[in-house]
């Protein structure tokens, strides 16, 4: 299933991390269909070609927008993906991060290890400060990943993102530059 690989941005001991390519498609989408159960209600990634092509080719032209795949190093295959929306620059210079594991890396700290790697990549080379999680408070696994990242809790905010249907409640996590040393 995976392809030749882009070159990994960051590496880390079982994953790496690199941008989406319009070469995923195939494998991304079969991944996000084997991971229905796992990510509803919570995620609903692209699981069509046409789908999928939308998606990525968001993430790759947006500036506003950096997406990530999180790959395991062994054999390249895509464990997860984990995007940072809503850039903004200027004195605010930080992101929205969204993510997800796929069910075979589920529970294995692959995701972990992967969000490490873009919170660098991100205080790093994107040279962003301050990066924010919304996540729906049922969603006990987002919320512990958030938290063994580092990430703070900030708030909560009723109502805030539409999905699946309905509006969502959201905790408010957040990690700055200054948090992370």
């Amino acid at each position: 299933m995976p392809h030749p690989p882009s070159r990994p941005l960051a590496t880390g001991p079982r994953v790496a991390i690199r941008p989406f390519t319009p070469e995923d498609g195939p494998e991304f989408t079969a991944r996000a269909r084997e991971s229905k159960d796992l990510h509803r209600p919570w995620l609903f990634p692209p699981d069509t070609a046409e789908a999928y092509a939308d998606y990525a080719g968001r993430l790759i032209e947006d500036p506003a927008r950096a997406g990530f795949l999180v790959c395991e190093r062994e054999t390249g295959s895509i464990a997860g993906f984990i995007n940072i929306n809503n850039i903004v620059r200027g004195g605010f210079q930080c992101g929205a991060l969204g993510y997800g594991a796929f069910a075979h890396a589920a529970g294995r700290g692959l995701m972990r290890e992967g969000l490490d790697l873009v919170i660098g990549y991100a205080f790093g080379p994107l040279g962003l400060h301050r990066l924010e999680i919304n996540v729906q408070p049922g969603n006990t696994a987002s919320i512990a990943l958030a938290r063994g990242a580092g990430f703070r809790l900030e708030g909560f905010s009723p109502d805030m993102i539409f999905i699946d249907g309905a509006w969502r409640d959201h905790e408010r996590w957040a990690l700055t530059t200054e948090m992370r040393r």
